[in-house]
């Protein structure tokens, strides 16, 4: 049981851990009041907050959130499984990791954003190529992760595995699979959280529908709350789909 001056330490790191983002709203909140800064750019929390209702209320913003959270769910997993699959494969194998290693190098460094236009000439305008432009970016994420997480494997599990004349599918089902696991499940909270600013830049260029478009939308039409209150439910979708793999990985990791 934590001693009393631990406990006293520990409430102070929450009440820092709240204070912290309050303080600066409040700082903000007075800023653009007095005219520090300026209002039309940033306005007040207060009023970004009483827009915030509105816009949430609105029928067209839940298809935005529901067209957004669609996509990024369908290009996690399009991207995830084959990535970490190949990752394990790499990890475990050196014929494929010199055949892939290569391609992997030239292709990771292109920006993610930028196949969009091709994309769009191979699956036109609509949902498939903003799900493919999220599937690609989280399937490198969640490769390297992955090969990460099997090359960190102690070499004795493999050792007393041939000992044992353990076969290849049974090392690789038993040893390198839940070893990898952490790194799996980086790599997917990695790609979870590229893959949310893929789909909203995409979204801005390449759809009708989304909270990128939305953002767009309202930067077209000078809504600067409305861009606000946009991401702050970004910011929501974000922390929500972080809190949800933390406590899945617990479950399945828990040896972690």
């Amino acid at each position: 049981m934590p001693t009393l001056p631990r406990r006293i330490k520990e409430l102070r790191y929450k009440i820092i851990y709240v204070a912290s983002p309050i303080f600066l709203l409040a700082l903000w909140e007075f800023s653009a009041r007095i005219g520090l800064i300026d209002a039309r750019f940033f306005p007040p929390p207060s009023l970004i907050i009483a827009q915030f209702g509105p816009l949430f209320l609105e029928e067209n913003f839940h298809v935005d959130i529901g067209s957004s959270m669609w996509r990024i769910t369908a290009g996690v997993a399009l991207g995830f499984i084959p990535g970490a699959i190949l990752g394990m494969i790499m990890g475990f194998s050196r014929l494929a990791q010199a055949f892939f290693s290569p391609i992997v190098a030239l292709t990771y460094p292109i920006p993610k954003i930028a196949i969009l236009p091709l994309l769009l000439i191979i699956f036109g305008l609509g949902n498939m190529s903003n799900i493919m432009v999220v599937a690609i970016g989280v399937f490198f994420l969640s490769l390297i992760n992955t090969k990460a997480g099997v090359a960190q494997i102690p070499k004795i599990h493999f050792e007393v595995a041939r000992v044992f004349r353990v076969s290849r599918s049974q090392i690789f089902l038993r040893i390198v699979l839940p070893a990898s696991l952490p790194g799996i499940f980086t790599g997917l909270k990695l790609g979870v959280g590229y893959g949310l600013i893929l789909i909203v830049a995409a979204e801005m260029v390449a759809a009708n529908s989304g909270i990128g478009y939305r953002i767009w939308l309202s930067w077209e039409l000078y809504l600067i709350k409305d861009i606000y209150a946009c991401l702050i439910t970004i910011s929501i979708i974000g922390i929500l789909l972080s809190v949800s793999l933390d406590k899945l990985e617990e479950k399945i990791v828990h040896w972690k």
